[in-house]
C-alpha cells in the first residue's frame, strides 16, 4: 500500500462512513487537533520520561487514536465490536486516578506559574495547551460528539498540567511563579 493515495489533492477528505468533506471542515479540524496532542505526547516520550510515566502516555496516545476515529465517525457506524475505538467513563476514571496519585508527589501550588521547565515538562505544557484547543474545537461540532469523549479530554488536560509538574519536580527544574 503507498502513503499516497491523491484522494485529497483537490482539498477534500473522507469521513469514516464515507462522506466527502473539506479538509477545512469543522469535524476534520477537530481530529487533526488531537492528532497534534497525540504528536507532542510522543515528542515527551522521545525527549525522555521515567517509565511510569511514558507507560501511562502509550496508553494515553492510544486513548487519543481512539477518540480520533470516533470524530471521524459523526454517524456511529463504527460497530461496537471494534473495541480499540472506544472511550469510556472507564478511561475517564483512569485519567482521574492518575492525577492522584502524581498528586501526591506535588506541593500544592498558591499561585499560577508559568510554562517551562525541564525540555519534556515544557512540551507537556504545550500538549495541555493543544489538548484545550481540541476541547474547545469538539464542543463546536454538530452533531456534537459523545459526552464521554468531551470529559475525556478535559480531563486529560488537567492530567497533562500535572504531569508537566511532576517531570520538572524530578528533574528538579524549578517552578516559576507568576
Amino acid at each position: 500500500m503507498k502513503i499516497y493515495t491523491r484522494t485529497g489533492d483537490k482539498g477534500e477528505t473522507s469521513l469514516f462512513d464515507g462522506t466527502r468533506v473539506s479538509k477545512a471542515d469543522a469535524r476534520v479540524d477537530a481530529y487533526g487537533e488531537v492528532d497534534e496532542l497525540n504528536a507532542w505526547l510522543g515528542f515527551v516520550r522521545a525527549a525522555g520520561v521515567d517509565s511510569d510515566l511514558d507507560e501511562a502516555l502509550v496508553h494515553i496516545e492510544r486513548d487519543l487514536f481512539a477518540l480520533g476515529a470516533r470524530l471521524a465517525d459523526p454517524a456511529s457506524r463504527i460497530a461496537a465490536r471494534v473495541m480499540k475505538a472506544v472511550i469510556a467513563d472507564e478511561d475517564v476514571a483512569r485519567l482521574e486516578n492518575l492525577i492522584d496519585r502524581l498528586e501526591t508527589e506535588l506541593t500544592p501550588l498558591s499561585r499560577f506559574i508559568l510554562p517551562g521547565g525541564a525540555p519534556p515538562g515544557a512540551a507537556l505544557h504545550v500538549a495541555r495547551a493543544v489538548c484545550r484547543r481540541a476541547e474547545r474545537r469538539m464542543i463546536a461540532l454538530e452533531p456534537p460528539p459523545e459526552p464521554v469523549l468531551v470529559r475525556y479530554m478535559n480531563r486529560l488536560s488537567d492530567l497533562l498540567f500535572v504531569l508537566a509538574r511532576v517531570v520538572n519536580r524530578r528533574r528538579g527544574a524549578p517552578e516559576t511563579e507568576w
